[in-house]
């Protein structure tokens, strides 16, 4: 996932207009995006909700009880976030939304403390 950290020189300028985020974040964002979309027997449209479920899924796999603290080492400190990441990656002609698709489908999926720590599976496989 990291070799695409150059792939991405689009992140750059993103970055520049809004620097709360790390590229770190825009890469794990478009990349728990392609692991969801693979996860589908079709291609579809994936919303809010279902983004920001795959990312805490995603960051469970990759991150395990570590997945909270490196999210927020990046930015990315509730769904809230990785919805202004997605508008900025939308903004930049990177992803495409439908007229139905709002920054506040991002708002309170889940509660990153609930989901990274009270419900972690400790001492199970994630």
């Amino acid at each position: 996932m990291w070799d695409l950290l150059e792939k991405y020189d689009f992140l750059d300028e993103i970055i520049e207009k809004d620097p709360n985020y790390s590229k770190e974040a825009y890469v794990f964002i478009l990349d728990s995006l392609r692991v969801l979309l693979e996860s589908f027997q079709e291609a579809r449209h994936v919303s809010g909700q279902e983004l920001s479920e795959g990312c805490r899924c995603r960051a469970l796999e990759l991150y395990g009880p570590l997945a909270r603290s490196v999210l927020e080492y990046w930015g990315i400190r509730s769904t809230e976030d990785i919805g202004e990441i997605v508008f900025n990656l939308i903004e930049a002609n990177q992803l495409t939304k439908t007229e139905q698709d709002r920054k506040q489908d991002f708002k309170n999926v889940f509660d990153f403390e609930q989901a990274f720590e009270k419900n972690y599976p400790w001492g199970k496989a994630t």
